[in-house]
């Protein structure tokens, strides 16, 4: 028997039906809401408004659970590398030994970017933020790949995800290059994806560049945990301005605009921006933690806790892992990091933040990782942007396949009524 709830406003009852989702999370569906009753819901952030029904992710903050495509990331950070997880997320199932190769032959038909690009970003500053330059260059792709896609038809959608995962992360490295005043890069065909990408970043035209394994195994991990988030801002623009009908070039970037804002996609610069400070302040560990925890002082120590994972992040478990290896692998003498370290381990043995729950989450260990690779921290959005690109993708496509309709909330008007013009003489 199917669940409903029951809703009286004044003297008329409806009943609506009840929505259990495949981990039984529950949802009303107030679809017909207006329609039966006048009223409509008000809820400022949707933090309590389900936008569509998604197989992509599942989440559950209070558990600390984080699965793509039903399988947990504990299993994927570990036994899967970034290509395999961006295949799964975007088309649903882990891929076979000739589906990986197939994809990544087809994603290198595509990495190469047309030269008219660098006039783009020529006319950019040298001090231009990289996310800027990243919004501005995505959104350029749409110029030289003008073609719509259909997405009745598997082949061009097909085509559209490579294109998108060959192009944004030659792109992406640009940016970086480009603020640095380096030569841009090529994406080298006879090399797999991650290490595509530190070889965009880092490779320089005086001498070869060898490829430290601990360093790739860290990026690979850092992509795959950012693969996807289920419905966050920066998604929820991308299906947005996707239910539009906007191309797939142009809804990744606005999703990259969205994961610019300092309150998304901005934690792990934030944590950065924190221990500079901390260091500038004398490096006192102590006297931060205790300024923390006083309710009177306005500091906030970035990096631990998160809005969504009530009780434990779980990437920062994985991730944790990582850091060390690379900080061990390095050997980086940064009295930065030191501050991190000391942090991390006060925190974790603290009552009060043990108490609360307070971990450190995958943005306190994901900028101590850029930071030990020399990585400037208004980077750092971009790394996330180049791990968020497949689940950008599969939830653009998941909308337009399942023919979601236009995005249009509502609002609830609290200006003046209906009032007559004044003449400008009465003014």
């Amino acid at each position: 028997m199917s669940k409903t709830a029951t809703i009286a406003i004044d003297d008329k009852t409806i009943d609506l039906p009840v929505i259990v989702g495949t981990e039984n999370e529950v949802a009303i569906d107030i679809q017909k809401l207006r329609d039966l009753t006048g009223a409509i819901t008000l809820d400022p952030g949707y933090k309590n408004s389900g936008s569509c029904k998604s197989a992509i992710t599942f989440l559950d903050g209070e558990e600390g659970i984080l699965r793509y495509r039903g399988y947990s990331i504990e299993d994927l950070a570990e036994k899967s590398n970034f290509l395999e997880v961006a295949y799964l997320v975007i088309f649903g199932e882990l891929p076979s030994t000739k589906q990986i190769e197939t994809f990544e032959a087809d994603i290198r038909k595509y990495t190469l970017v047309n030269e008219e690009m660098k006039g783009i970003i020529d006319g950019f500053p040298k001090h231009a933020h990289p996310m800027g330059i990243l919004a501005s260059l995505t959104c350029a792709l749409t110029a030289f790949n003008p073609k719509v896609v259909d997405v009745e038809k598997e082949g061009d959608m097909y085509e559209a995800v490579c294109k998108i995962m060959g192009k944004f992360l030659v792109v992406a490295t640009w940016a970086y290059r480009k603020t640095q005043g380096f030569p841009l890069n090529y994406y080298d065909n006879t090399l797999p994806y991650v290490d595509n990408f530190l070889q965009l970043m880092f490779k320089l035209p005086t001498g070869p560049y060898k490829i430290n394994p601990v360093v790739l195994n860290a990026i690979d991990k850092l992509f795959i945990l950012h693969a996807d988030h289920e419905q966050n801002c920066s998604t929820s623009t991308v299906r947005m301005v996707g239910s539009a009908h906007a191309g797939l070039f142009a809804s990744i970037s606005a999703g990259v605009s969205a994961l610019w804002g300092p309150l998304h996609g901005g934690a792990n610069q934030a944590v950065l921006e924190m221990l500079e400070e901390i260091q500038k302040d004398g490096g006192d560990a102590d006297k931060y933690l205790a300024k923390a925890k006083d309710k009177n002082d306005p500091f906030r120590l970035m990096g631990f806790g998160h809005r969504v994972y009530k009780n434990f992040d779980p990437r920062a478990r994985i991730i944790k892992k990582a850091a060390d290896e690379v900080l061990a692998e390095l050997g980086v003498n940064d009295p930065i990091l030191k501050i991190a370290k000391d942090l991390e381990e006060m925190a974790l043995k603290d009552e009060y933040f043990v108490a609360r729950n307070l971990y450190p989450n995958v943005d306190f260990y994901s900028g101590i990782i850029y930071r030990a690779l020399g990585i400037p921290t208004e980077m750092f959005t971009v790394m996330f942007a180049i791990g968020r690109l497949p689940g950008w993708v599969a939830q653009w496509k998941e909308m337009r396949e399942n023919k979601e309709p236009i995005g249009r909330p509502r609002q609830v008007y609290v200006g003046e009524p209906l009032r007559p013009f004044k003449e400008m003489s009465n003014r």
